[in-house]
């Protein structure tokens, strides 16, 4: 059954329903006992998923958890953000996915993930999925995602295909992990979602790994070139660089003190795609994209930096965003 336009649902995305398990403190690495704090929901797509169903988006999900209680945590997570989870599978006799998570005082972090043999990997193709998927005007996708099985590919490709299929857009952001996956395999991975994606969401690190340009500014021209609309390019706390075919600009970032990045660019994710779906111009939905960001990361724990849209509209009303 096909709809039209006005009767179809936001977004969709397809990928890891992980909770993330964390050091306590600064610099103190997995290998040695040491407090951990947790389990806080988690997972790239899921907190995208999240933040634009906060945003006001209408948002759907493909994805699998176990029959436990770190599965209760996602889906009771994610069910009061307003995620749809018709098509979120329990798994029985498999755990749910996690991700332990040390931090180092100078802003980098170290994961160890346990996703690919539990039932956060467990996620596949079919007719139904294929027909919820139609459902919806917009679908993103995380590079991340794709690491964990070809099964998971597959459903990933499949659901892009079909809301392309159906007159809708599909954005996608790299986000790539080295602990999951190296600079040959991700390329070929990668590939066949670049050449969906309208939206392209990367750092300039994946936007040069992508490309093999030597600059960022050369790699996200090279990306528009290859057929994407729009490439806004991640800044941290600087911000953003949008490009089009018809140029480019930059849009500043907010001033915040952040307390945890993880989740930060998923929710500046979340922001673009709200924008892009309702019909801001493109410096709007880059400031809106840089404020959810900059939210994502004043909460320690991946979801918690989530807000409403009244209150980021109200972040973005009262706080300056400056070039960094």
């Amino acid at each position: 059954m096909e709809h039209s336009d006005s009767e179809k649902l936001d977004v969709i995305s397809v990928g890891e329903l992980i909770v993330e398990i964390m050091r306590t403190g600064l610099d103190q690495p997995l290998e040695k006992a040491a407090p951990f704090e947790g389990p806080f929901p988690s997972g790239a797509p899921a907190i995208m998923v999240s933040a634009a169903a906060q945003a006001g988006l209408r948002a759907g999900f493909v994805g699998a958890v176990g029959a436990d209680e770190f599965g209760d945590c996602l889906l009771k997570r994610l069910h009061a953000d307003g995620v749809d989870l018709s098509q979120v599978r329990r798994v029985p006799g498999m755990p749910t996915g996690c991700a332990f998570v040390a931090y180092r005082s100078d802003g980098s972090r170290n994961f160890i993930f346990h996703i690919g043999q539990t039932a956060s990997g467990q996620v596949f193709d079919g007719p139904e999925v294929r027909a919820y998927a139609a459902r919806f005007r917009h679908c993103h996708l995380m590079g991340c995602s794709l690491t964990i099985s070809e099964t998971v590919r597959q459903a990933c490709l499949s659901v892009a295909r079909t809301v392309k299929e159906g007159g809708g857009t599909v954005s996608f952001d790299p986000n790539l992990r080295p602990e999951l996956l190296g600079v040959s395999e991700a390329r070929r991975w990668l590939d066949p979602l670049l050449s969906l994606a309208d939206v392209l969401l990367p750092s300039g690190e994946e936007a040069r790994l992508l490309t093999g340009c030597p600059t960022d500014h050369d790699a996200c021209r090279s990306l528009i070139r290859r057929g994407a609309q729009i490439v806004a390019l991640k800044r941290g706390a600087a911000g953003c660089t949008v490009y089009t075919a018809e140029g480019q600009f930059n849009s500043p970032g907010f001033k915040i003190k952040a307390v945890d990045p993880t989740g930060a660019g998923d929710c500046f994710d979340a922001g673009f795609v709200t924008g892009f779906l309702g019909g801001q111009s493109l410096q709007e939905t880059a400031r809106l994209a840089n404020a959810m960001g900059a939210l994502g990361a004043s909460r320690r724990g991946p979801m918690e930096g989530v807000f409403p849209r009244a209150q980021v509209d109200q972040f973005i009303a009262t706080h300056r965003s400056d070039p960094i």
